[in-house]
């Protein structure tokens, strides 16, 4: 990984034809279209009262003089296989800039929010040396890094986290990130390279645009990234940047081993995942070559022990999972129950002596399954009906549908609850509703989640999460939402 060291210097002919050409597109529209009939697409912002805010706002940005000495990555440099090309011939930098303007191009097009053509934005802000250090609950130090380079505005928990989280390299050695330059402009560059290679922007000018605004956007704490988008874009060749994913088995061994790897694949670059087990025939169901299926309870102590070991992104967290199962598998019991007796396990180790923490080799906790994954039932309108009705709730075979145990709901619900009580697992998932509000019901069902849940939809689809901070777009002082910058911010996001 090389580091550049030096700030990209602004040449004057492309700052005066950046702004020959940003003056060109304020009739154009929000998004770089033609303007509509009767309109006037300006630079004035749009504000709106919304009333006070409690709370201060995070310091501002300050400005001050390029230092060349500071290290962060080049992002002007420009991929050779993009050809910029004319719908028209032009004979001066001016006609160029109209037909650029007027034409149906190809591309995307950007004007300035946030920066200026004349100054990078990491020349806006104010910086500062820090030492970025953990401590765990005993004070002990677990992670430090001395003389990193930060934003004078950022809070030491940020510092911390980034440093730790997000710089590459080993610590104590010269490909280690020592900035927060590096991380960002190792990032921004990657994704503006790509949208140079695959023709994203109209012209060169666009893709500066695009990535000066992206990396005040970041510097300032606009937006922020999943974690799998700092942890691999500008380092792996095929990046990983998706933090959930849902991922589906069939009832076959190759697929329920292939499963174990596509999981433990996702870990290793810092995502998560979520599936539901339900296809695999239960403990109770018989194999065709004779004897009994294991039922997926079984397998889940093989997918927690690997979720276990592999630690996220390469780094100190452990993945995260997800793993459902529908309250009509005849498994449905044991699933509810599975973590919470573990978890009685761990009381009586802990009785017996063994440490309570947990990430503690040989600990209480470390000794038993399940610990690393969140465990969900999937319910069904008929199911809650049934616990309302206080009726009587049926399992069914996997393979052919065949009614096998059965229980009363409100036991079921019992059941739930108590376990929920002991270890905080299971949770609910309302199948029915979920699939009643699914926006894409006519390609498939929704069977699971991602671990957080808050990202449900196909199987085998992924999902890359992103924040935007609203307060960095509200003046307290005058009760102001600035719209006008907060679509443009949204644009960029979209965009990435």
């Amino acid at each position: 990984m090389t580091l550049e060291s030096s700030t990209p210097s602004r040449k004057v002919g492309h700052v005066a034809q950046e702004s020959a050409q940003e003056s060109a597109r304020e009739s154009e529209g929000p998004l770089g279209t033609e303007p509509v009939a009767g309109s006037r697409h300006t630079a004035t912002p749009i504000a709106v009262e919304i009333g006070p805010v409690r709370g201060g706002l995070v310091r501002g940005l300050e400005s001050e003089p390029s230092d060349p000495k500071r290290p962060h990555s080049n992002g002007r440099a420009v991929a050779a296989a993009v050809t910029l090309t004319s719908a028209t011939s032009a004979t001066s930098a001016t006609s160029a800039t109209s037909a650029t303007t007027r034409d149906a191009k190809r591309g995307l097009r950007w004007t300035r929010r946030f920066t200026t053509a004349s100054q990078h934005p990491f020349d806006a802000i104010e910086w500062e040396v820090r030492d970025a250090r953990i401590n765990n609950e005993h004070g002990e130090v677990i992670f430090e890094q001395l003389g990193v380079e930060v934003p004078a505005c950022w809070s030491q928990g940020a510092t911390n986290v980034v440093v730790s989280k997000y710089f590459r390299g080993h610590l104590g050695s010269p490909q280690r990130e020592h900035s927060v330059r590096q991380l960002i402009g190792r990032v921004v560059d990657a994704i503006s390279s790509w949208g140079r290679a695959g023709g994203y922007f109209a012209t060169e000018l666009d893709a500066q645009v695009f990535g000066d605004e992206l990396t005040y956007i970041l510097v300032g704490q606009l937006a922020c990234f999943n974690s799998p988008v700092w942890f691999n874009v500008g380092i792996e060749e095929h990046p990983q940047c998706s933090a959930c994913f849902i991922n589906s088995v069939e009832d076959t061994m190759a697929s329920i081993l292939g499963l174990a790897k596509t999981e433990g694949m996702l870990f290793k670059f810092g995502s998560g995942t979520g599936s539901n087990l339900s296809s695999l025939r239960s403990s109770q169901e018989a194999l065709a070559g004779g004897g009994t299926a294991s039922g997926p309870v079984s397998f889940m102590k093989g997918f927690d022990s690997f979720a276990g070991v592999i630690k996220s992104g390469g780094k100190t967290r452990r993945a995260a999972k997800m793993v459902i199962l529908d309250v009509d598998h005849p498994d449905i019991v044991d699933f509810i129950r599975c973590k919470e007796v573990e978890e009685r396990k761990a009381w009586a180790l802990i009785d017996a002596g063994y440490p309570v923490g947990f990430n503690i080799p040989g600990g209480a906790y470390d000794s038993i399954a399940y610990q690393n994954a969140n465990h969900s039932v999937r319910a069904s309108d008929d199911f809650m009906r049934a616990v309302v009705e206080d009726r009587e709730w049926s399992t069914r075979a996997v393979i052919d549908g065949r009614p096998m145990s059965t229980h009363q709901a409100r036991e079921l619900m019992e059941a739930m609850a108590e376990a929920t009580w002991v270890c905080g697992d299971p949770g609910m998932q309302f199948d029915t509703t979920i699939n009643d509000w699914h926006t894409c019901a006519n390609t498939g069902r929704i069977n699971a989640s991602n671990p957080c849940s808050e990202y449900m939809f196909l199987d085998d689809t992924a999902c890359n999460l992103a924040s935007l901070n609203l307060m960095k777009f509200y003046q307290e002082k005058t009760g102001v939402f600035d719209i006008k910058k907060f679509r443009h911010a949204c644009r960029i996001w979209t965009t990435v």
